[in-house]
């Protein structure tokens, strides 16, 4: 393992302050026009130097003709470029005196005979000028803490939390929009591609290191290094969580990852025993990948597996509450302390059975902290799942039967919104060992929502997600504790 990140062969591939790009030119549907639009867009505040052999200027930025012209050595190369000139660009590379590249060119291994002999002398050259690299057939890195995206799409949303070292490439340019509509946001992500040089180990030792990254995901086709995965993992998820992608443990997914990078895969049953001999959390969708990321970067560690859910209708309630049965999760009954805390402050229509039911708010101002805060404060739970239906609604019809202005309207709304969602947040602070989770039917992105996910409350769009997610948390420090145990 890496003692601090600066020893990492990646750091300077994902913290670059500048940066030499081939590829790039004015014709803007090229892929190395795309990757360098999607930088500029982003912000990127290192040199850029585009290289290209007939434009003066690409994108706005002087264009040199060779990399030896350059006037200074670039701490990084981006190499969009045809197969047949990569080999001749990286050795110009190393003349330069360039230790650090991406190669997003692909053609190589996953190519058949003749690309696997390119790729051997692309390895040779990389290896005669000390150069680390990553690729070829990537997409590279991404690293929003410093305005970082040379991937084809542009990056939304703020930095965050998930780091992702993914053997596919489009995951790390397509999940942006994703991660940031769930609550999320990338800490760094990289692509290996065929991992001629760097591989999915060196990039959980990176991520592991990683200041920025609180959970690690990845997206596996095959590893090569078992034996250092295991040990490397070992040493990561003892003080931070990893959930992995596993896709080649079926016919399908095996063939499929051969063609794409050319990985070597192997049964399912072999990974799942590895995952858990060094404490990887596996998910089976790419949904449940990020859900699981969600829940393990924002909540903190439950005491137990003992959930209260909160909710405003039966149907919600009952649907959590087989979730969080089928999850493994236990829904005590409340205290009699509790239901004499809660008797004044919901209706009688209520039902004060775990799911809590309180058909609807008496005094919705008051009680979006008063009845949770009595839940959270139960001494049989450990936790508590409340069922968000945002108010908007409501709210919007109150404020037009009390005539007020259609034009202030929004604002009052989004007034109230915020004051009962900041009322809720507070709740977080005020009970800092009980993790709170939230589900709802309606869009993430209405205001309510959207004002707790940004805050770091995850909320999901069902309970099934919820609870499996929760059961993630849970297991992952049970894992935690063996491997520390074992240590």
């Amino acid at each position: 393992m890496i003692r601090s990140i600066q020893e990492s062969p990646l750091y300077p591939i994902v913290n670059p302050k500048s940066i030499a790009f081939f590829g790039a030119s004015n014709t803007f549907m090229r892929m190395g026009s795309i990757m360098l639009s999607s930088m500029q867009a982003l912000g990127y505040e290192g040199e850029i130097y585009p290289i290209h052999l007939t434009e003066k200027e690409v994108r706005g930025r002087k264009a040199y003709t060779s990399v030896m012209d350059l006037p200074e050595v670039p701490d990084l190369a981006i190499i969009v470029l045809p197969t047949e000139i990569v080999c001749q660009t990286m050795d110009d590379c190393g003349k330069k005196g360039i230790k650090h590249a991406i190669v997003v060119s692909g053609g190589f291994r996953e190519a058949g005979p003749e690309g696997v002999e390119m790729q051997k002398k692309l390895e040779a050259i990389a290896l005669k000028y000390g150069i680390r690299f990553l690729g070829p057939n990537c997409l590279g890195v991404a690293n929003p803490h410093i305005k970082l995206n040379p991937t084809p799409i542009q990056a939304e949303g703020p930095p965050g939390f998930v780091g992702l070292a993914s053997q596919s490439g489009s995951f790390i340019t397509q999940m942006f929009d994703y991660l940031h509509r769930h609550g999320m946001g990338f800490s760094a992500a990289l692509s290996v591609g065929n991992e001629a040089n760097i591989d999915i180990v060196d990039c959980m030792e990176y991520l592991g290191a990683c200041p920025n990254t609180k959970v690690i995901t990845l997206y596996i086709e095959g590893i090569a290094r078992g034996k250092k995965f295991i040990e490397t993992a070992k040493a990561i998820t003892a003080r931070k969580p990893i959930v992995a992608l596993y896709v080649g443990g079926s016919e399908a997914g095996k063939n499929a990852g051969r063609s794409h990078t050319g990985s070597l895969s192997g049964p399912n049953e072999i990974y799942d025993g590895m995952f858990r001999q060094c404490g990887i959390i596996r998910a089976q969708t790419l949904t449940e990948l990020f859900d699981y990321a969600l829940a393990l970067g924002t909540l903190p560690r439950p005491l137990g597996n003992r959930i209260i859910i909160q909710t405003h209708s039966g149907g919600p309630g009952a649907t959590a509450a087989d979730a969080c049965g089928r999850a493994g999760l236990a829904l005590p009954p409340l205290s009699s302390e509790t239901l004499e805390k809660l008797k004044p402050l919901i209706p009688k229509t209520a039902s004060t059975a775990n799911p809590v039911d309180m058909t609807f708010s008496k005094n919705p101002a008051e009680d979006y902290f008063n009845i949770p805060d009595i839940l959270l404060q139960e001494k049989n739970a450990d936790m508590l799942l409340a069922y968000f239906l945002s108010p908007g609604l409501f709210i919007e019809r109150i404020l037009k039967e009390m005539d007020v202005p259609a034009e202030s309207i929004h604002a009052e709304m989004d007034k109230l919104i915020t004051q009962y969602a900041s009322t809720f947040f507070s709740l977080t602070k005020l009970h800092p060992d009980k993790p709170i989770i939230g589900f709802t039917y309606r869009s993430l992105q209405e205001r309510m929502v959207r004002f707790l996910l940004d805050q770091g409350v995850p909320i999901y769009q069902d309970p099934e997600r919820a609870a499996r997610s929760i059961a993630a948390v849970l297991e992952y420090h049970k894992m935690q504790d063996g491997i520390t145990e074992a240590s």
